[in-house]
């Protein structure tokens, strides 16, 4: 019993630290001037399919402005070039797998957020867990294909992948 509350307690820290890191990824991102309906529209960080965060994401991200625009967070079932997201954790469903997202969002300026080792299929970054760690790859070709550059910064933090989408 101990050690399954202690699964638990694991499993909802690390999703707090993702949740942390969506937000948190915004102001490493520069999109293209058109993503955003005026100067002032808020960063949309959309959550597609199964939902790890609960209200927790909307009550840290609600609170925290990049660059001058708040963050705004939208829970969909699935995603596609009309979602109006800007940043978008992709967790799958039976409805739309993280796959169909993916390929769904491809080419718009949207940054793509996957859990890799789960989904089978990356976004242009996917978290993954190093030495009990929650880290993250970044695949900046796919961040070029959709038109959005990742700074410098953000990219030396990732973790090299096997892909070599990070230098």
């Amino acid at each position: 019993m101990l050690a399954c509350g202690a699964a638990r307690a694991g499993e909802s820290l690390e999703s707090g630290i993702k949740a942390t890191y969506l937000y948190k990824f915004a102001p490493f991102v520069d999109w293209p001037a058109g993503a955003f309906a005026s100067p002032d529209a808020p960063v949309t960080i959309c959550v597609a399919g199964s939902d790890p965060f609960g209200p927790s994401l909307d009550q840290v991200a609600g609170r925290e402005r990049v660059g001058g625009r708040g963050i705004a967070v939208k829970h969909l079932a699935s995603v596609g070039s009309g979602s109006g997201c800007h940043i978008a954790y992709l967790g799958g469903s039976a409805e739309q797998p993280v796959g169909q997202s993916l390929a769904a969002l491809r080419g718009q300026p949207v940054l793509t957020v996957t859990d890799g080792a789960e989904s089978g299929a990356h976004g242009i970054i996917s978290f993954i867990v190093v030495d009990g760690r929650v880290r993250f790859q970044i695949d900046n070709a796919m961040a070029e294909e959709n038109h959005i550059v990742i700074s410098s910064k953000l990219l030396s933090l990732a973790v090299p992948s096997r892909q070599g989408g990070t230098p």
